[in-house]
């Protein structure tokens, strides 16, 4: 029997709710991974440019970031299930256009609204997780179960959509989510409770359209530049873009009721956990992006054959991210944590030794030693986040490193994919004599090289290929030494502002 006073213990019916959770929470991961295994057939059906590939692949992410501060002020206003709800029956309707969309235009207007739909997930699911258990041991286990669906998303998306790319066209992987969601909807309204807060925020209109307007005209600058160098647009969209942040900061001190509680970040812990998590999901999402072009395009590599080859390294991700917090019950989580960035860089250095006319193995141990390095810092992460938050803004808190984490995904996409661009246009050697437009089109990306040589004779067809792949093999280098770096830079930012903080262990006492 509980003692009076304790808190209800969960059921059937709660830890069933649960199960239903996970499934977007994964759905939002699988759906990040699998566009860029189809990244070289959507170039080869609706003609899409390299630029134009970074933007469908990134516009997922940077609309999630820009709507997950908002849906989770609406939860609070009209109710989390109801917000995840509507956000299932928007992402449903995304799919079904992505899936079947006949240009790149209309491919691009429907990953934007997925991401608006995609935004309802994380907030509304931390919320409803945080009300379905009371009981402080079952939330903790709520917690890992959930986390446990993100890694799950990473690591079977791209057997997932590999799977369904060698059998259907490019469009298939966009219907994975239906059945999910149409799922959500017909059991979430009798497993779900609805969860709002009695004293929710106003949403301030002002401030959401201020937080897309800043961040969209940044990146589009950024990969202007690594496309065609300094030019007054890309540095006045950078300059308009900043400007609209410096806006958005201003309005949020103003405001009693803010979008963006600028209070937490006072805390050294809290901003740190939030910097690192934004910095590390750049790293990642644009290592992916590269190294799964890589093993397409350069070593010839099927999309399922990819897939099954990353699944190598994504369980040693889950291995170490369960490893990390059982050894930060004795060790300082910055000493794990740190000690694991400096894995991951090592594994970064390897990545730019790789040579397309070996063997896969070095790839595969570099990408091991990064996901293993890098795996406790999520975990580890969370718990100093949660610990050093007070409870009452847990949930707000929750959204800001959501936020975060998204929008370095994003970043990672756009800004790594444009390194490896520029690195490749500038590196290529085509030879003497291509015709113009085959000549402008391998020089465009290494997709459009292979395009190019199937109209070829097969001899020049061969240089065009060979010298294609050698630039996208020094963009892999490139990329690699860059990440190496962050990774160094972001173990010695951690080291420093979270030494202090206690053990997990010590942190019960």
């Amino acid at each position: 029997m509980t003692s009076l006073g304790a808190p209800a213990r969960a059921g059937r019916r709660e830890w069933t709710g649960l199960a239903v959770l996970c499934l977007p929470t994964m759905l939002s991961q699988v759906d990040i991974n699998v566009l860029i295994l189809a990244l070289p057939q959507l170039a080869a059906d609706l003609g899409t440019s390299a630029t134009q590939q970074l933007w469908v692949t990134d516009i997922y992410g940077f609309m999630i970031a820009g709507f997950l501060l908002t849906m989770g002020t609406l939860g609070d206003r009209v109710g989390h299930r109801r917000v995840l709800m509507a956000g299932a029956v928007g992402f449903i309707a995304a799919s079904l256009l992505a899936a079947y969309s006949s240009s790149t235009e209309m491919l691009l207007v429907a990953r934007a609204l997925l991401g608006i739909a995609a935004a309802t997930v994380m907030p509304s699911v931390l919320a409803l997780i945080r009300r379905m258990f009371q009981d402080p041991k079952q939330l903790g286990a709520a917690f890992g179960i959930w986390g446990s669906s993100i890694m799950l998303g990473v690591m079977f998306g791209p057997a997932i959509g590999g799977l369904l790319l060698n059998s259907f066209w490019w469009g298939s992987v966009f219907l994975l989510g239906v059945p999910v969601m149409l799922l959500l909807l017909a059991v979430g309204p009798a497993l779900l409770p609805e969860s709002r807060t009695a004293h929710a925020s106003r949403l301030d209109l002002v401030s959401v359209l201020l937080s897309l307007a800043a961040v969209l005209p940044v990146v589009w600058g950024l990969k202007e530049f690594a496309r065609a160098g300094w030019g007054p647009e890309p540095v006045l969209a950078v300059i308009i873009g900043v400007t609209l942040a410096a806006l958005f900061v201003t309005r949020q001190r103003r405001l009693t009721e803010p979008l963006l509680d600028l209070e937490l970040f006072r805390n050294k812990v809290f901003t740190t956990v939030v910097v690192t998590g934004l910095a590390i999901g750049a790293v990642m999402a644009g290592t992916g992006l590269v190294v799964t072009l890589y093993l397409q395009l350069v070593v010839g590599l099927s999309p399922l054959e990819v897939g099954l080859w990353l699944l190598v390294p994504s369980f040693a991700m889950i291995v170490g991210s369960n490893v990390g917090p059982a050894v930060a019950r004795a060790v300082r989580p910055a000493y794990v944590i740190g000690t694991g960035l400096f894995v991951a860089a090592a594994g970064m250095l390897l990545l730019s030794q790789v040579d397309p006319g070996a063997t896969l193995t070095l790839l595969i141990v570099g990408l091991v030693l990064v996901f293993t390095g890098n795996s406790p810092t999520g975990t580890l992460g969370s718990f100093l986040l949660m610990s050093s938050t007070p409870p009452h803004r847990a949930g707000v808190a929750g959204s800001i490193s959501s936020a975060g984490g998204e929008l370095g995904i994003a970043l990672g996409i756009a800004l790594m994919g444009s390194v490896a661009t520029a690195n490749y246009r500038n590196d290529v050697a085509l030879p003497a004599g291509l015709p113009g437009e085959a000549a402008d089109q391998a020089r465009e990306s290494i997709a459009g090289a292979a395009s190019a040589a199937n109209g070829l004779p097969t001899p020049v067809a061969t240089e065009v290929l060979n010298a294609a792949r050698a630039a996208f093999t020094d963009s892999l280098h490139t990329v690699s030494l860059v990440n190496a770096v962050l990774f160094l830079a972001v173990a010695t930012l951690v080291l420093v502002t979270l030494r202090h903080a206690p053990a997990m262990g010590a942190a019960k006492r």
